[in-house]
């Protein structure tokens, strides 16, 4: 499991697609059930599985993220 914590989504999200990764959820971290429609402009503040679990590719991979500027 790579570590995209502190990356912005969407490179979150094509770094785990290039180790493999390809279900992945998304949410907003500060508990506001925001959508996250523009990628780039949220940050990865937590994953779930962490980072260096071993993972099968099947497996979702919870990234959490903040809207840049909050």
């Amino acid at each position: 499991m790579p570590n995209v914590v502190g990356k912005d989504h969407q490179l979150a999200q094509d770094t785990m697609q290039a180790a493999g990764l390809y279900n992945l959820a998304e949410e907003d971290a500060t508990g506001q059930g925001r959508l996250l429609i523009l990628d780039r402009n949220w940050t990865v503040v937590s994953q779930s599985p962490p980072p260096g679990t071993m993972v099968n590719e099947d497996q979702t991979i919870t990234l959490r993220s903040k809207k840049d500027h909050e």
